[in-house]
């Protein structure tokens, strides 16, 4: 069975029957609806909240189908709203290694998505510390590209900044020199505050050091700053130069922002913003330079 014994499909199924009935659907954004004949969220709403087939979803709930993967167990966990405790436990029932904190795969504090959820209006993404976007709401992915399904050292829009170029067309070329001193002294902020031995910041610190002559300047001045807000100007392939305040809510351990974008007083941004809400995603989805690959996000 694909790696798991048939006792843990059983329990895997029946963790998340269990966790599916404790939640409503207004806790996750979703209208109650008449008729409902089971407490808690349907089959087909958790699927649809996880980006997977309903198909898909019973099968793991009647203790049967293909083992999940990493992203299937995530996408679950934050659908579900999982604490972190859970979040671990279900990844050990798909018998997949527990992903470690900071990472692409990180768990997002149930309080983030919850805030997330009732920000229907405003583009809103959480990220880490090392600038990982971990989820984003439909705005945020129409104003900046979908930037949840990059793995590995990619996975930080700080490291694709210093090794991609495309990634900073997001920006004015006349604003790069400010982003990339911005990001270092972010980066050095929060790799302070990890453990010294910290195997992903230090390997990211490393790599950008051999790779960026750039960034290997800039850490050289030794700035140190958290990003907390910032006014910036996106350029959006459809609706033009969108000039922005970028608020930021930290998690108390530090690890996690609550990014939102709100438009900047006394520019054309409002409006703008509000169009971005009527485009929706479709133009994004069909600009080339922001999907797949190398495609550029704001993220911190």
């Amino acid at each position: 069975m694909d790696g798991m014994s048939a006792v843990k499909y059983a329990e895997l199924g029946a963790f998340l029957r269990s966790r599916r009935e404790r939640i409503r659907p207004a806790d996750v954004g979703l209208p109650a609806g008449p008729r409902r004949r089971v407490p808690g969220l349907r089959r087909e709403e958790v699927a649809q909240l996880a980006g997977a087939s309903v198909d898909y979803y019973n099968e793991l709930e009647r203790g049967a189908g293909s083992q999940p993967s990493e992203q299937m167990i995530a996408a679950l966990a934050r659908a579900l709203r999982l604490s972190a405790d859970e979040r671990d436990y279900l990844y050990r029932l798909a018998d997949r290694p527990v992903p470690v904190q900071g990472g692409a795969a990180s768990h997002v504090h149930p309080g983030m998505l919850d805030l997330l959820g009732r920000m229907p209006s405003t583009p809103a993404q959480v990220i880490t510390d090392l600038h990982v976007t971990l989820v984003q709401n439909p705005l945020a992915v129409a104003l900046v590209g979908d930037q949840t399904g990059l793995r590995g050292p990619r996975a930080s829009f700080v490291h694709r900044w210093f090794t991609e170029p495309d990634t900073r067309l997001l920006y004015p070329e006349a604003d790069h020199e400010g982003q990339s001193r911005a990001f270092v002294a972010d980066l050095r902020a929060a790799a302070a505050r990890r453990d010294a031995k910290d195997p992903e910041a230090g390997s990211m610190i490393r790599t950008l050091l051999a790779v960026s002559p750039e960034f290997a300047a800039l850490w050289a001045d030794h700035d140190v700053a958290f990003r907390r807000d910032d006014r910036k100007r996106i350029v959006h392939p459809t609706i033009g130069l969108v000039e922005v305040n970028c608020l930021n809510l930290f998690s108390e351990d530090g690890r996690q922002r609550l990014l939102w974008f709100t438009p900047a007083v006394g520019t054309e941004s409002a409006g703008l913003l509000e169009l971005l809400g009527v485009v929706g995603t479709q133009e994004v989805v069909s600009s080339p330079r922001r999907t797949g690959g190398s495609s550029p996000t704001r993220s911190g």
